[in-house]
């Protein structure tokens, strides 16, 4: 088994998964920073930026798990499909968005995965489609504030969002890659309920016994906070994205983790009870 994004949220969880019963390669570009995370499995160094060499990497690799961002530069999934079908990479389960489905995405970021889906489509090895709305961890970039007792302050804080554990994620691609009657599926991973970031915040507070604030920003207040972590175009994509849910366009709930893992999908209270020290 290949992981591709090693570091990221759902990367590390599959990895750890997966180590104790298959032979885990851990692709990233930095081994120093993915030993300093824990990441689990043999550490390789690959950039999926340069096509050069990786489908050495992958040799042996009879299944690859690939999870990537990379929009305003997309060649990162065309690399590793070429080197995938090179190599003889037999399945390969990418980490999508469910916004894909929705015709009234036409953001950058949706459009790039809806590409990146073709590109493995046409590329040799089956695929299996991982759609995830919002990863429940998103909400560790309010931990610094409500450490600080300040506000939360987000966008459009009453829209709601059937967000995700990447733990729910993980298990989901650990039996993808690893079980029969996966081959050719998409499925479209949601939490058990749509929240709002309001309604997130207010499950923090009772679990922390204390009491915390939410503070709505303006689009430009947003789009400030983007612009100072992200290029232009993909703080207007997040902006684009952020107006959709505030129409309702993220609020449905599947029942795909479930079809899949045979357990519910974990609501947010359990996500935020497991992490709890990191707001403290």
């Amino acid at each position: 088994m290949a992981v591709a994004g090693a570091t990221g949220t759902v990367g590390r969880r599959l990895a750890g998964l997966l180590g104790a019963d298959h032979e885990v390669l851990s692709l990233t570009r930095s081994p120093e920073q993915a030993a300093r995370l824990g990441v689990q499995g043999r550490l390789v160094q690959a950039d999926f930026g340069r096509r050069t060499g990786l489908e050495r990497v992958l040799e042996g690799a009879d299944a690859l798990f690939v999870a990537t961002f990379d929009p305003v530069r997309p060649c990162h999934d065309e690399h590793l499909a070429d080197a995938a079908g090179q190599a003889g990479v037999r399945h390969v389960v990418k980490l999508s968005a469910l916004a894909v489905t929705d015709t009234g995405a036409q953001d950058l970021i949706t459009r790039w995965q809806r590409d990146c889906e073709q590109i493995w489509r046409a590329a040799g090895p089956a695929w299996t489609f991982l759609r995830a709305r919002a990863f429940m961890s998103n909400c560790l970039a309010w931990a610094d504030a409500i450490r600080a007792g300040d506000p939360v302050s987000t966008l459009y804080g009453d829209a709601p969002n059937a967000c995700v554990d990447p733990a729910d994620l993980a298990e989901v691609a650990a039996r993808a890659l690893t079980g029969p009657g996966h081959h050719g599926r998409a499925y479209a991973l949601t939490g058990p309920r749509a929240l709002s970031a309001r309604e997130q915040v207010a499950h923090l507070a009772d679990l922390l016994g204390r009491p915390l604030r939410h503070e709505a920003l303006t689009e430009e207040e947003a789009l400030a906070h983007w612009r100072a972590r992200y290029p232009e175009s993909v703080a207007r994509a997040l902006l684009e994205s952020a107006r959709r849910q505030d129409a309702g366009a993220k609020a449905s709930v599947t029942r795909d983790v479930e079809r899949v893992t045979g357990r519910p999908a974990t609501p947010f209270e359990a996500w935020a009870r497991t992490h709890l020290t990191r707001f403290r």
